[in-house]
This record gives C-alpha cells, sequence and structure tokens, in this order.
C-alpha cells in the first residue's frame, strides 16, 4: 500500500502536467494592439458606415436628414484577436472616428469590424452608431454597446 505522502506527490505532479497542457484564457480576453493595423480606417469600411448611415437616415423616421461628408480621428479602441481559428473564433477591431455631417455638425461614431463575418462569411461586418441617431436604442444609451 503507498503511503499518504507519494499519493499526494503523485496528484500534485499529475495536476501540474494537467494544467499546462493547455493555456487557460479568459472569456474577454482583450490583447494589446500588435503595431499599426488600418482596418479602422480602411475606405470600404468607412463607405460602408457612410452609405448605411444614408440609408437610415432614409427610411428611419424622425431622424435629421444629413448625410456623412467625411471622417476624421479614426482609431482603434480595442482588439480582440481570433485565439483559436479552427474554433471560428471572430477577430473584432472595436474603432471610433468624428463623423462631419452634411449639415456641418461633427459626431463621434463608434463601430465595430468583425473579419469574416460578411456575406457567406466572406469579407467584414460592420456594425456603427452615431449618438442621436439610434432612436431605437439599438446600441443601448450613446452606444454603450460598440464602445
Amino acid at each position: 500500500m503507498a503511503r499518504p505522502s507519494s499519493i499526494l506527490a503523485a496528484s500534485l505532479a499529475l495536476g501540474i502536467a494537467l494544467s499546462s497542457a493547455a493555456p487557460v484564457l479568459a472569456a474577454d480576453y482583450v490583447a494589446p494592439s500588435q503595431g499599426y493595423d488600418d482596418t479602422c480606417g480602411q475606405a470600404g469600411v468607412l463607405n460602408r458606415i457612410a452609405s448605411r448611415f444614408s440609408y437610415r437616415v432614409q427610411h428611419v423616421p424622425n431622424l435629421a436628414q444629413v448625410a456623412i461628408n467625411d471622417f476624421s480621428d479614426v482609431r482603434e479602441t480595442r482588439y480582440e484577436p481570433s485565439l483559436e481559428p479552427e474554433l471560428a473564433a471572430v477577430e473584432r477591431h472595436y474603432c471610433r472616428a468624428t463623423a462631419h455631417l452634411s449639415d456641418g455638425n461633427q459626431q463621434p461614431v463608434w463601430y465595430l469590424v468583425e473579419e469574416g463575418q460578411g456575406f457567406v462569411g466572406v469579407g467584414k461586418n460592420v456594425e456603427f452608431c452615431l449618438e442621436g441617431f439610434d432612436p431605437w436604442n439599438v446600441y443601448n444609451a450613446s452606444c454603450r454597446t460598440l464602445r
């Protein structure tokens, strides 16, 4: 019969071996940006926001009839990498910019770019919110879910 100290040592060694077999990742892991990534400032992303904003103000009642003329101060605020591609994890870029509207006002625009989430999994999905232009609070008060 084995002594209790040898059983404890064996179980401790087994526990250490199993815990180092695969890294444990936090559910809300946010990686620091790895150098400069221009995903937030790509012309296709910004054009999609301007186009979909134009559609929104034309089809949602009681919104000011304005358009986005330009963007400035474009920056990434948070990055969530695809940690395990074999699990189809989604790479996300959270971004902020200043939208210059056709009425002369400037509004912050918060947006999310998801890689590989476009039509049939090809391309990018872009979700965006301008404060004051989300009457149904789809993105919560003050665009909080995209910040």
